[in-house]
């Protein structure tokens, strides 16, 4: 079987997900060591029954809808490659618009708080990218952090990792910029998303009956958590943004909103209103 055929074989068989001959074309260079686009060129190369039988053994798992980041093991975000698995979500390129938004507002010597860190990926990026930022990253699930500590030391940035739910590991402290991207799924959604998604960890996804539980404790409790001036930004789901903003009314000057890679509104950035600065709850 040479590259060709191998391709148009998994090509076929994985009909049912979302462009199956590029996910065919990913796993099959994953195993060649090879990058993808080298298989352009290498169409009459010949697999050797050991690259054919890891090849399919990639192809059953695809096949299974597990997702291409845990069966490639890694995904790019922001110029960074981070591994991937089962214990956090996978980042998103529509992320990335969060990101750089979160780039924008920290400066040298800024106290910068990523809510939600999964992987560690935007806490890493954002050390990576101004490292005399001071970064700490919070995630309720232990798992997630082991990952994200991985990705840090793989990348070598210095990120203060600690467990516990929102802002219960950082009582007392304040932070220049806080950045999250939280669960804000329906939790009527649950079983109906794509079968990809639902492989991802549900910690992650779902926040109550309307999405937004996350957003009204982030809410409530970042004004005690934000120094004067300071900036929240929160990715924000489909249809979202308006019922968050709100949310922000009380404690925060008229919101900033962004649009994703695809031009939908997908980040939310407030600035802490002055007379606010000891509003909110620290608990």
């Amino acid at each position: 079987m040479n590259v060709r055929s191998a391709l148009q074989g998994a090509e076929e068989r994985l009909r049912e997900i979302p462009d199956p001959r590029l996910d065919a074309e990913y796993l099959l260079a994953e195993i060649l060591g090879v990058p993808r686009l080298q298989l352009l060129v290498d169409q009459r190369r010949e697999l050797t029954a050991e690259e054919t039988a890891a090849f399919e053994a990639l192809i059953i798992r695809r096949e299974g809808r597990e997702p291409l980041q845990y069966i490639l093991g890694s995904q790019n975000f922001m110029g960074f490659c981070f591994r991937t698995d089962s214990r956090a979500l996978i980042p998103r390129y529509d992320t990335e618009a969060l990101g750089q938004a979160a780039l924008d507002a920290v400066r040298p010597g800024s106290a910068v708080l990523d809510l939600c860190t999964g992987t560690g990926a935007i806490a890493i990026a954002l050390k990576k990218l101004c490292p005399r930022a001071a970064v700490t990253a919070a995630d309720i699930s232990e798992d997630a952090l082991s990952l994200a500590r991985e990705n840090a030391r793989a990348l070598g940035a210095d990120v203060r990792f600690v467990q516990g739910d929102l802002f219960s590991p950082v009582a007392g402290e304040r932070f220049d910029v806080i950045v999250s991207n939280p669960p804000y799924i329906p939790d009527a959604l649950r079983g109906r998303l794509q079968p990809e998604v639902e492989r991802e960890p549900a910690l992650a996804l779902f926040a109550g009956a309307d999405g937004l539980d996350f957003y009204r404790r982030i809410a409530r409790e970042a004004p005690g958590h934000l120094f004067s001036g300071g900036w929240l930004l929160l990715e924000v789901g489909d249809g979202e943004m308006d019922a968050v903003a709100a949310l922000l009314e009380r404690d925060f000057d008229p919101p900033r909103r962004i649009d994703d890679l695809n031009g939908l509104p997908r980040v939310i950035a407030a600035r802490i209103k002055e007379e606010s600065d000891h509003a909110g709850s620290a608990v």
